[in-house]
């Protein structure tokens, strides 16, 4: 069954299950009702089954089974304690409209316990006043934080501030956040060496801007030198600072975005804090304000009642972002990590991020040069420009090769600002025998970028799908076109 669909491997007659009698009468369907052909159902044994998605399942690639140094996303290992803690039945078994009434309040104690002290550390972390967990994904937490900074200003009267600045490193949600809660967008610059130009940055600041968006570190991997600057120039210019928290694995226990001068920001519980990250989701984008912002946050909220905890709506709430408290399997996940953290343990997480990457530039840079110079933080900036000039190996064909060598690309042509971009996030959980054996096979890349381009050209070989037309499968969904490998 390795070759054939489920369809291919039916059997006439064979099943998987015997249903038990019929402890009712048996009806007769109308006729109208009734199918003119019989329903086109493979039929296969439950051991069939079993082994034909567990077959399938082998073939991809995950967290749990391939190091996978997306940069920008933090793919960390997802730790099993926390699947325990989401599973148990006080928090799985509750029904979410509990939270319709307040008689029924009492039947959810431990949950709303839980979102009040993780709202409490979310807060704590990003040393601001209160938490959030309603954001579903982080362009969601976007979205939240920039409608707050909308719902100051329309409240101060100050109708002008129709802009939002984002540096053009930004991740490309941030503009569209901007745009879709009302805004138009100003592109900030970057220098030659990564990061925000400081001078056009206060050339942009104008008496129109609303607020700042900024990743720090940036997309590029590098702090932002100027950040405590450019928010105490935003803040004299009347605007306010949100910090896109992206890359708070950098930073996580060492530095709180708070005490640099944002006013709200957001976290990506599925990176920062080792929940599930993948296929569309589970996500949470949960966010932290300061006092200025608390009053507009959506509604309702959790707050501690003596012994109780009850609902309440914020003094000017922006309304509710999402049906009851976003993906709160998801929120219970995060809190598990961080209790086992503590804070100790998070200085640890933003270490070692820092530590692996810069173990990877140190050890590539001969073969793939650093975009910008200098050490990094969680993520390392490559670029494969040169290469791809004297040998036609692109970005791409390294990626494809990785894939050959049992690793999963990193992400490529991102940001937008360098060329033939490789970025490499590693994060803290990988070993270091992991990360030589990814420096091994990518030096091994460009050892045949030199010798033999198109066994790169050629690559992936040993996948069940080889190389794309990236076109033609965009277009055409039927994956009978797909070249299969040798």
């Amino acid at each position: 069954m390795d070759k054939r669909t489920v369809f291919e491997a039916s059997v006439a007659g064979r099943q998987a299950i015997m249903p038990p009698p019929l402890d009712v009468p048996l009806a007769e369907m109308p006729e109208e009702l009734k199918r003119s052909t019989p329903l086109a159902l493979p039929e296969l044994s439950e051991l069939d089954v079993v082994r034909h998605f567990t077959r399938l399942s082998r073939k991809n690639f995950g967290v749990d089974s391939h190091f996978y140094p997306l940069g920008s996303c933090t793919m960390k290992y997802n730790p099993k304690i926390a699947e325990v803690a989401a599973s148990h039945p006080g928090f799985t078994d509750l029904h979410p409209q509990l939270i319709s009434c307040e008689s029924y309040l009492k039947s959810c104690q431990g949950a709303l316990r839980l979102i009040y002290e993780m709202e409490e550390l979310l807060a704590e972390i990003g040393g601001l006043d209160a938490g959030c967990t309603q954001p579903m994904a982080g362009a969601h937490g976007e979205l939240t934080g920039v409608l707050l900074i909308a719902a100051y200003h329309r409240d101060h009267g100050n109708k002008g501030r129709d802009t939002i600045l984002v540096p053009d490193s930004a991740h490309g949600t941030n503009p569209a956040s901007a745009a879709i809660a009302g805004f138009k967008v100003r592109e900030v610059a970057s220098t030659s060496c990564g990061i925000v130009d400081f001078e056009d940055f206060k050339k942009c600041l104008a008496d129109d801007v609303a607020g700042v968006m900024l990743t720090c570190p940036n997309t590029h991997g590098l702090f932002e030198p100027h950040v405590a600057e450019m928010s105490a120039l935003a803040h004299e210019a009347g605007a306010l600072m949100y910090y896109d928290g992206a890359n708070l694995n950098a930073i996580v226990g060492r530095a709180r975005p708070g005490e640099l001068g944002f006013d709200v920001m957001h976290y990506n519980l599925h990176k920062s804090f080792g929940t599930p990250h993948g296929m569309g989701g589970p996500g949470s984008g949960a966010i932290a304000v300061n006092a200025l912002l608390a009053p507009y946050l959506p509604g309702p909220r959790v707050v501690k009642s003596g012994n109780n905890f009850v609902l309440e709506e914020p003094e000017k709430t922006i309304g509710p972002m999402t049906p009851f408290f976003g993906n709160f399997l998801v929120v219970v996940r995060a809190f598990a990590y961080l209790r086992a953290l503590g804070g100790e343990g998070l200085k640890e997480v933003s270490k070692l991020a820092a530590l692996n990457a810069n173990y990877l530039l140190h050890r590539l840079k001969e073969e793939f040069p650093a975009a910008y110079e200098g050490l990094c933080m969680h993520e390392c900036l490559l670029t494969a420009e040169k290469m791809e000039k004297e040998s036609g190996i692109s970005a791409l064909d390294i990626a494809k090769a990785l894939l050959d060598r049992g690793f999963h690309a990193p992400t490529v042509y991102f940001p937008l600002t360098v060329k033939e971009g490789l970025m490499i996030e590693p994060t803290e959980t990988e070993s270091r025998e992991t990360l030589d054996a990814f420096c091994d096979a990518m030096m091994d890349i460009a050892r045949l970028a030199k010798e033999d381009p198109d066994a790169l050209h050629r690559a992936p070989e040993t996948l069940p799908v080889g190389r794309l037309d990236e076109v033609k499968a965009a277009r055409m969904l039927d994956c009978a076109d797909l070249p299969e490998s040798d």
